[in-house]
């Protein structure tokens, strides 16, 4: 099995699995996770060179200056985070709320992404900068004052399995990530689910694209995710993929089983391109 070493540049940490060919993959984690998250599918990914990062406020990576910043501010650090690795081009897979900042930086850096993978994306609430939070992501916060970490992780943490009594240990992994959030970094990133417009970005890309969800997600259901792959562009949709039993914590519950299909979407892809 291939090294993972843990570094930082740029004010960010991450995750590196540098051995493989090929097209490097880079994973941006939800809003109750991190880069450690994605150990197990980094593994499950093989050949490929893979990086993970910790957002901006997440594990030891520094928050982000504004207190209401939108998807391109983390779209910015992570070009930062890219270009101080020299990677030029990859294929950029964004879990959650991670797909809010892969699908604006495919928007904004089209040539610098080979293909755009949105897994159990969230959508966004769309309500401008400054306004009254919507109450699913105000009570996040609340949530988290009220409980504290790891209270709240252990509250939150089931509803992302699609088996989470028949997983205990993907459950405690889930709940050790999202205990480790810290402010101000998830509030930034609450903030930014608040505003994003994942709809309205996806209808601008022109990347080829891989949607993906579980069919037990009940946090971004698969009709949900379904409107995102709709929304694409018809140049921009490649794939579209449903997994039988998992919940919203795709990567971790199925890791060898999403990797297979990324695998083949890229390989499909590459075909289709040549």
């Amino acid at each position: 099995m291939s090294t993972i070493t843990q570094a930082s540049a740029e004010g960010l940490s991450y995750l590196a699995r540098e051995s493989g060919a090929g097209t490097p993959i880079v994973l941006l984690h939800g809003i109750g996770s991190n880069a450690q998250s994605f150990v197990p599918f980094m593994q499950a990914l093989e050949g490929y060179p893979v990086f993970a990062w910790d957002a901006p406020g997440y594990g030891t990576s520094q928050p982000l200056a504004a207190e209401w910043p939108d998807a391109s501010d983390y779209a910015a650090a992570l070009n930062r985070l890219l270009l101080r690795l020299g990677v030029s081009r990859c294929s950029l897979l964004g879990h959650s709320l991670g797909a809010l900042i892969a699908a604006r930086f495919a928007l904004v850096a089209p040539k610098r992404v080979a293909t755009l993978f949105l897994v159990s994306p969230a959508l966004g609430h769309a309500v401008e900068k400054g306004a009254a939070l919507p109450p699913a992501v105000a009570r996040r916060i609340e949530d988290l004052d009220r409980l504290g970490a790891e209270q709240f992780a252990a509250a939150r943490a089931p509803s992302l399995l699609g088996d989470p009594a028949g997983q205990p240990d993907v459950l405690q992994a889930v709940a050790s990530a999202m205990a480790a959030v810290r402010r101000p970094g998830y509030d930034q990133a609450a903030r930014m689910l608040a505003s994003g417009r994942l709809l309205e970005d996806a209808a601008k890309i022109d990347v080829p694209t891989a949607v993906l969800v579980g069919s037990k997600d009940t946090i971004t259901p698969p009709a949900n995710v379904r409107r995102a792959f709709e929304a694409l562009r018809v140049s921009a949709r490649h794939a579209f993929a449903e997994f039988p039993g998992a919940g919203h914590a795709l990567c971790q519950e199925q890791p060898g089983e999403v990797a297979r299909a990324i695998g083949a979407i890229l390989d499909d892809k590459a075909t289709t391109h040549a």
